[in-house]
């Protein structure tokens, strides 16, 4: 990529530069972006980092766009001629998620909560530019606006922004109540761990399921108990928990993995709901016979991320200090060093960009 003449206004961005195997962020000069009528212009101030950004750059998820990101969070600087002065303003903080605009006609978009499915949505870093850079345009009718607070910073806004509500989603739509046991299976990831706080907030006792080292994080998110992914003696452990031994009464599955789905369907209890929210590999499909749901009265479900209106709710969490990211900062400097950093982290990944 050449980057751009030194007499045009421009912004720096992180580019997607791909060989055989592997992948890495590149430091970029390009022309800031110009507005549409119907566009604002917002300032970056800080933007998260998403398994799905990695799994985009990968080349996993079809084709996408060289600036990635879809976290960000930052003030609006310009306005495009058409915009409703009503509606988004310069100086106004915003926030840019998955999901940037809408078709508002279809099915998906009719249903109630159903504009995240939309057949023709625009997403961020797949069909424009994402959150990768300094500065970004964004549609003024789907622009999220965040009013500031002291108690809802930046780093903490980004990872809710996509992480944050996805999480809160899935357990909005669960099924369970107040008081009962809730599992989350990839509790350990960035989407698991913010699970587990969101769920100890909504009144639910947690189960955290992982492998590897993650216990320690998981407990000191609040979870009330946890379990090995990986061990036989995990179903049998989480129902002893439970009421009359029934197992738990909604699975989050928040992991990748075809192998975890396919463990979670034991800890379900009768009438109970399995929640798909990771996404495996095409490989590793779940195998699955509907008589498992017929004898059981097991409900599956499938969720993403929020409307605008769930993602302000999952804020608020943050806002009132019940649920508190783990954030690990690097600067925008930093983003050639940006696939390492995010295969250490356990916690979510923020950028952060100098004023």
């Amino acid at each position: 990529m050449v980057d751009a003449a030194a007499d045009e206004p421009c912004h720096r961005v992180a580019t997607v530069v791909r060989s055989d195997n592997d992948f890495q962020f590149k430091i970029n000069s390009l022309p800031i972006p110009k507005l549409q009528p119907w566009e604002v212009l917002v300032k970056l101030s800080a933007t998260g980092v998403c398994g799905t950004d990695m799994a985009l750059a990968g080349g996993y998820l079809g084709p996408c766009r060289e600036v990635l990101g879809h976290e960000g969070v930052g003030r609006v600087v310009q306005v495009g001629s058409g915009v409703d002065p009503g509606s988004v303003k310069i100086g106004d903080r915003v926030g840019i998620a998955w999901v940037r605009d809408v078709c508002g006609r279809c099915n998906c978009c009719r249903e109630p909560g159903g504009e995240v499915r939309c057949l023709e949505q625009q997403n961020s870093g797949r069909k424009w530019d994402g959150t990768f850079a300094e500065h970004c345009i964004v549609p003024s009718r789907y622009v999220l606006t965040i009013p500031e607070s002291d108690e809802l910073p930046d780093e903490l806004v980004a990872p809710t922004l996509c992480g944050g509500v996805t999480a809160y989603k899935a357990l909005k739509a669960c099924g369970a109540t107040p008081g009962e046991w809730v599992a989350i299976v990839g509790a350990g990831g960035g989407v698991g761990g913010l699970g587990i706080q969101y769920a100890k907030a909504m009144g639910f006792r947690v189960a955290a399921v992982d492998i590897g080292p993650a216990k320690d994080s998981c407990i000191k998110m609040g979870a009330d108990a946890y379990f090995d992914g990986a061990s036989p003696a995990t179903p049998a452990g989480l129902r002893k928990l439970t009421p009359n031994e029934a197992g738990a009464k909604a699975v989050i599955v928040t992991a990748g993995s075809g192998r975890a789905y396919q463990n979670a369907l034991d800890l379900v209890a009768v009438f109970g709901t399995l929640v798909c929210v990771g996404i495996p590999p095409p490989d590793q499909a779940m195998s699955l016979h509907p008589l498992t749901l017929i004898d059981r009265g097991i409900n599956l479900l499938g969720t993403l991320v929020g409307t605008r209106t769930e993602t302000l709710e999952a804020l608020e969490f943050v806002r009132r200090g019940v649920v508190k990211p783990i954030v690990e900062s690097l600067n925008f400097d930093e983003l050639d060093n940006l696939v390492n950093r995010f295969s250490k982290t356990s916690g979510k990944l923020v950028i952060q960009f100098k004023s």
